[in-house]
């Protein structure tokens, strides 16, 4: 049996979960006088970034990017005094189609590919049309806007399907929502995927790398700044402590884990959704809330960094980012290394693709992988110096990356429990988010809305 409950009076609210949302709701609660307890189940802080190691040398293979307007995570990585530079984006990107024949990649400039006039033209009329439909969506309470429901009823395939009827239109607009939201359109709410592009600044801000969601990476990796977050609670963050079960009262909230009890006036939860089923709630939470948990699955990546003695693409007049329709590994971008520690690129199974290599060999992920690339760059591809990969969908704290999804109908029926606490206890994590849903930001901006709310119940 746990140990006796911890005296309610020491601590003042728990927070389940150390990554970006909880350590930020955290640290923010603690300068404002508050005693904070976080308990996080992994062995480490960071949630959903993660860090492993080729010859030595860091490499991100969970969450990686700054984005453009991601001020929270700049002024994070600012104070922990991290070096932060821009993602190498000098020269050709190449696509690859369904139609094309093996080997065969297209090489173009600017954020749309080059393909038939046709192609173009529905590809850039749809992505206006987008970008319109966004504007009138309100991120903090999306199923209110009008016409909600009909756009809750329908999948975002069904609209591309009426909107994109040309092959090559379709297929780099379905590249594009996997590489995303690592899900595909026909498993996608239109009314959630509207959200999630009027959060994120419209969708070319999503796919754009310059002035876009991929901007800039953290020498190092961004683990480092979710260390540094958690410096100033010093031992308030308990690692390897799974919570089993809440139990909330009339005037208090108490946590189990495998070894110990603890109480507090106030909980914050930032788990993601589809973990919420591991914990026994007492009472029950909200249908809705649960509901909301039990339908939005994780989406679906496995990444991947190869390296190489030189970053051969770039002599060639390449930027290293590669899209395809056709193969597994289907979205690479340069890891943008130092050259003097030789080149790499970072890419991912996103989608279908990450659900049929999930429970493949590691070998075998490894050559799908290796062969991808040089369909891309060519034989020097598939001769790398180191590798690493993290399957995200066998995680246990994750199931899958990089956000919540969810499916026709949820937003509109249940959407509204989102953020509204229950009872004592209260939300976070980047799904929660209102602005930068599915980055980090969107995590950091949660906890400091999360912090605001549980600091005026505290006082």
């Amino acid at each position: 049996m746990p140990p006796e409950t911890a005296d309610q009076t020491t601590v003042d609210a728990i927070v389940i979960g150390a990554g970006f949302a909880g350590l930020k709701a955290a640290n923010t609660l603690h300068q404002n006088g508050h005693k904070v307890l976080v308990l996080e189940a992994r062995d480490r802080v960071g949630g959903r970034t993660r860090i492993d190691h080729i010859d030595g040398s860091p490499v991100d293979v969970g969450g990686q990017w700054i984005g453009k307007g991601h001020e929270r995570l700049r002024a994070l990585a600012n104070s922990a005094g991290a070096s932060v530079r821009p993602q190498y984006t000098q020269g050709d990107k190449l696509l690859q189609l369904t139609g094309d024949s093996p080997g065969q990649v297209r090489r173009y400039s600017g954020l749309i590919p080059k393909v038939s006039w046709p192609a173009l033209i529905e590809l850039q009329l749809g992505i206006r049309q987008l970008n319109r439909m966004s504007n009138k969506i309100d991120p903090a309470a999306p199923w209110t806007a009008e016409g909600a429901e009909r756009l809750d009823a329908q999948t975002l395939a069904t609209w591309a399907d009426k909107k994109l009827r040309t092959s090559g239109a379709r297929e780099i607009f379905d590249i594009a929502v996997r590489s995303v939201l690592t899900a595909e359109p026909s498993a996608l709410s239109f009314l959630h995927f509207l959200f999630y592009c009027a959060s994120n600044n419209g969708f070319e801000a999503l796919t754009d790398t310059t002035d876009g969601a991929q901007a800039d990476i953290v020498d190092g990796g961004m683990p480092q700044l979710a260390e540094g977050l958690a410096a100033p609670l010093a031992g308030n963050v308990l690692l390897n402590s799974a919570v089993r079960a809440v139990v909330q009262s009339d005037d208090s909230v108490e946590v189990v884990t495998d070894s110990s009890r603890f109480r507090a006036p106030r909980l914050i939860v930032t788990v993601p959704p589809a973990l919420l089923g591991k914990i026994d709630w007492q009472p029950a939470l909200p249908v809705a809330r649960a509901r909301l948990a039990e339908q939005s699955p994780m989406g679906s990546v496995i990444k991947a960094v190869v390296a190489y003695d030189r970053p051969f693409w770039r002599a060639n007049g390449l930027s290293g980012e590669a899209v395809s329709h056709r193969l597994p590994f289907n979205t690479v971008f340069d890891a943008s290394w130092p050259e003097s520690k030789g080149g790499a690129l970072v890419g991912f199974f996103d989608g279908a693709a990450a659900l049929e290599y999930a429970d493949a060999p590691a070998e075998d992920r490894k050559r799908a992988v290796l062969d991808s690339l040089v369909e891309y760059f060519g034989p020097e591809a598939g001769k790398p110096t180191g590798y690493a990969d993290y399957n995200w969908l066998t995680d246990a704290w994750a199931k899958g990356c990089y956000v919540g999804v969810m499916p026709p109908g949820l937003l509109t029926s249940v959407g509204h429990s989102l953020r509204k606490p229950a009872g004592r206890i209260h939300w976070a994590g980047t799904e929660t988010a209102q602005q930068w849903v599915g980055y980090i930001e969107g995590a950091l901006e949660s906890g400091d809305r999360v912090a605001r709310e549980v600091s005026e119940c505290l006082t």
